[in-house]
């Protein structure tokens, strides 16, 4: 059986399909190879993109440290001063003022320089117009008898400290009076209010040592009348005494009953026995120069307890105090008011 002839393409053929062949092959890798530079741009861009989002986020999160405050202690802060070196010779000036004026080597600007025989400070209050004009009326000297007074050596003032709602119709009328009358003592870091009281002690002798320069410092109440005179005459025959605490000296009993007259907050701290150490009573009390210098000098740490006569009390018992009990320093009651007589 005879085959079918058979017919061998052509080289022309031949050339003809391969050269088709490699054209269909060679569009599919133009096309890729065109979206893979596409990729790669994009991915470039991107990357150079972020890298400079990078670069400004940087710059604004340095800003914002370098702007930001910084949570220090307060070593830290000096260190970065240069203030430890500072910090110490501060303290040490505040020690080498503090033995200073303890010793008498500092005197206020505001003394006249002259050495008084005593200050007299009368504990007066917003309402006690009537009581002072009374007094000025009576044992207390006013206008020339005042500074002639002064002139003998002896200032006496009405002690007053500022209402709490400062330069009120309060305080605005204690100055105007004192404008008048020239006879204030006016604290005027001090609040002018029952609750306060015991700490006007505090006030008072601080700034009648820092104003005045006196062998004596004496404290007051406004409810007796005073034998001016015979103060001066107890006084006199006092000069040059050293560490004195001069009053009618007492104690009693300490009051715990909250509510009753007298109470004492702290009553727990005076022992099983509830029973005061021995004080001046707060109507009339007497301090030398030194004592007073100390009650200057520490008055930011001394305590106070409910009633002032008790707290200078506290306080002299640990220095070296000469306690002189005078009986002509007692008070006795006659009716609402007292009558002191030194003569």
């Amino acid at each position: 059986m005879e085959s079918l002839p058979t017919t061998a393409p052509s080289k022309s053929e031949r050339r003809g399909r391969s050269s088709k062949s490699s054209q269909s092959s060679s569009k599919p890798s133009v096309i890729m190879a065109f979206f893979s530079c596409l990729a790669w741009l994009y991915v470039a861009g991107r990357l150079w993109q972020d890298a400079e989002n990078r670069v400004v986020l940087n710059n604004i999160l340095k800003t914002s440290y370098d702007q930001k405050p910084k949570v220090l202690t307060v070593d830290d802060k000096l260190v970065l001063l240069g203030c430890k070196d500072l910090e110490r010779r501060i303290v040490e000036t505040e020690m080498e003022l503090a033995l200073a004026k303890s010793q008498g080597y500092l005197q206020n600007s505001k003394s006249s320089g002259k050495k008084l025989l005593a200050v007299i400070g009368v504990y007066s209050g917003f309402g006690s117009h009537l009581r002072r004009n009374s007094f000025r009326g009576s044992w207390m000297p006013q206008d020339d008898a005042l500074r002639k007074l002064e002139e003998r050596g002896i200032v006496v003032r009405f002690v007053i400290g500022r209402s709490p709602n400062r330069g009120d119709s309060l305080d605005r009328k204690i100055d105007e009076e004192n404008q008048a009358k020239k006879d204030f003592l006016i604290l005027d870091n001090h609040e002018e209010a029952q609750e306060e009281l015991s700490k006007k002690v505090k006030f008072f002798f601080s700034a009648a040592v820092q104003n005045w320069d006196a062998e004596f410092y004496i404290k007051v109440d406004d409810n007796i009348d005073l034998d001016l005179e015979g103060l001066i005459s107890l006084l006199e025959s006092r000069r040059g005494q050293d560490n004195g605490y001069i009053g009618c000296m007492k104690s009693g009993e300490v009051v715990s009953e909250e509510g009753e007259q007298w109470y004492e907050p702290e009553w727990w701290k005076f022992g099983d026995q509830k029973s005061y150490f021995h004080h001046a009573a707060g109507s009339l009390l007497i301090l030398s120069k030194n004592l007073a210098q100390y009650i200057n000098i520490n008055s930011g740490s001394l305590k106070t307890y409910a009633f002032d006569d008790t707290s200078i009390g506290s306080w002299m018992i640990g220095v070296q105090a000469t306690y002189i009990d005078d009986n002509r320093l007692c008070c006795s009651s006659i009716i609402q008011d007292k009558v002191c007589s030194v003569a």
